[in-house]
């Protein structure tokens, strides 16, 4: 078997794992593997030094048997075979007596054996890194991508029988006992029955991803690449929106809730993700959604967080809207974490609470502003005239304003704007209106204007629905910030997250009778069309 052959082998292993960047798979093994390394120099390969070691004759049946995966497959390649190439590694090895050898060889013998006896044992015994044991104790990764550090004599509190040992392709530790394995947050998520339900919907977003630019290219068929060796990457889409949990080279703190807490929030954010019966593939987006909203507020990254303790921001952190993905004091008590039971994992700490400590209102049913100004949003207008004008202030939302006007002084304009990423919840729905000092602050005997609202929606079957409440009239303050309630605690039957469409719009009509022209302006100064969440009774 060639070096080439063997090192396309063992990279589709680190890969599958999950948990390595390609990037960094890559430097790595360019770094170690492309040109013979010298620094071990001992004659005999790490293969014949282990075999030769009667003490050690346990992990050698265990190498031999236990075949590198290839696309979660079993290739003709053992880690006995790696051991005895030309590439370099550290070795770890357990002495007899330590471990059951048996279960592990049973357990090779089973459908997914293979792949869970290279991940959790022979993987955590083996490295890339040639690392030896000194004084000042040094932080390497093991081939399953854990992070350990060896020094004193130790590795993870593991004494070193013997170490420092130089063979022809690495360098060989024995340990008086096997390494733990930790499991990574991920891991325990999908693997401990405490958490089975959140498990069974973090993995139903695994997936193996074609790769071209790590397959092997064949001819050229009916312009149509073809190739001689398929590489797919495995994924997991729902950790690159919430944060990679998996990845061992980062660490976090995760807040998740007990099994009946779980399956009660889930249910909750279900409810407010549900869509129409004409959304193509509406099952899918209300499960994708619902789930991202509970746990992309639970995954905290240690390394952007300024002050843990003080504060915690999620990765969806925007300093615009600081009212969302920040955490205050969040171990202290009416903190997130205050309560919670810490267990500690290969990249990070994982707190489980039995009563969630967040809202929809302080997680994923956010205000949603529609901008007067913002193009796009106005979907039809009559009788009308419309400009945008800049006034830099706080009382002004994104400091430019809409200015409304009408096609004649006697004419009533309409205009319809859509709203965007509504949940199927309860708001109530204002629309902000501003001073017509804001233009000419020397106005003087300004006058109100007096308006109707309209709320098009559709329903769970996707009809057109129209809500016009009691056909109130509003009319503005002409001299101040004027936030007028156009619909008190409406409900959305069903959410238009994510959609580009035009289903959810708010319809305003001028609505001055001719005889009161004198007494009103036809003319609005829009700020801003603004829902504000509303907790439901039930939540309440």
């Amino acid at each position: 078997m060639t070096t080439n052959n063997i090192k396309h082998y063992f990279f589709a292993f680190c890969v599958g794992c999950g948990a390595v960047s390609l990037t960094t798979a890559c430097s790595e093994w360019d770094d170690h593997y492309e040109e013979p390394v010298t620094q071990a120099g001992g004659q005999q390969t790490l293969w014949q030094t282990i075999q030769q070691a009667p003490e050690l004759s346990d992990f050698s049946e265990v190498l031999s048997k236990t075949m590198v995966l290839r696309q979660h497959r079993k290739t003709d390649i053992s880690y006995a075979d790696l051991l005895n190439g030309s590439q370099t590694y550290t070795v770890l090895a357990p002495v007899n007596g330590t471990f059951n050898k048996d279960s592990v060889l049973a357990l090779l013998e089973t459908d997914k054996g293979d792949s869970m006896v290279v991940r959790s044992f022979v993987g955590n015994h083996l490295s890339f890194s040639l690392t030896n044991d000194t004084e000042q104790p040094t932080d390497f990764f093991l081939l399953n991508t854990k992070r350990v550090s060896i020094g004193n004599g130790q590795v993870m509190g593991v004494n070193l029988k013997k170490k420092n040992m130089r063979a022809k392709g690495g360098i060989l530790h024995v340990l008086e006992t096997p390494l733990p394995y930790r499991r990574n947050l991920y891991e325990v998520l999908i693997n401990d029955d405490r958490y089975t339900k959140i498990g069974e919907q973090l993995t139903s977003y695994e997936e193996d991803e074609f790769s071209p630019s790590l397959s092997v290219e064949g001819d050229m068929v009916d312009g149509e690449q073809l190739y001689v060796d398929s590489v797919f990457v495995e994924r997991n889409r729902m950790l690159e929106r919430i944060g990679r949990i998996a990845d061992e080279d980062s660490t976090f703190y995760m807040i998740v809730p007990t099994t009946d807490e779980w399956q009660r929030v889930w249910q909750e954010a279900m409810d407010y993700f549900r869509y129409d019966a004409k959304v193509e593939g509406g099952d899918s987006l209300q499960r994708l959604y619902a789930n991202s909203a509970l746990l992309s507020d639970a995954v905290f990254s240690r390394t952007i967080q300024a002050s843990p303790n003080d504060s915690l921001i999620t990765f969806s952190y925007n300093k615009k809207y600081p009212q969302y993905h920040v955490f205050h004091k969040p171990f202290e008590e009416g903190g997130i974490f205050y309560g919670a039971t810490p267990a500690a994992c290969s990249n990070g700490t994982l707190y489980t609470t039995d009563k969630w400590p967040f809202t929809p209102q302080t997680t994923y049913q956010r205000e949603i502003r529609c901008e007067g100004e913002t193009k796009g949003v106005i979907i039809d207008n009559t009788l009308s005239s419309y400009t945008t004008l800049n006034h830099v202030a706080d009382s002004v939302s994104e400091n430019e304003y809409l200015v409304i006007s009408p096609e004649k002084n006697t004419s009533n304009w309409t205009m319809t704007f859509k709203l965007d990423n509504t949940l199927a919840g309860t708001y109530d729905i204002c629309v902000v209106v501003l001073p017509q000092t804001v233009y000419d602050p020397s106005k003087t005997n300004a006058k109100p204007c007096c308006f109707q609202a309209e709320i098009n929606y559709v329903d769970a079957d996707g009809s057109e629905k129209t809500y016009v409440g009691t056909k109130e009239k509003f009319t503005t303050d002409p001299t101040r910030v004027d936030t007028i309630i156009v619909a008190k605690d409406f409900q959305f039957p069903v959410c238009n997250y994510g959609q580009n469409n035009n289903k959810i719009s708010v319809k305003l009509k001028c609505s001055i009778l001719a005889r009161d022209t004198p007494n009103f302006s036809r003319e609005m100064f829009l700020d801003c069309i603004y829902l504000r969440p509303k907790a439901t009774k039930s939540e309440e």
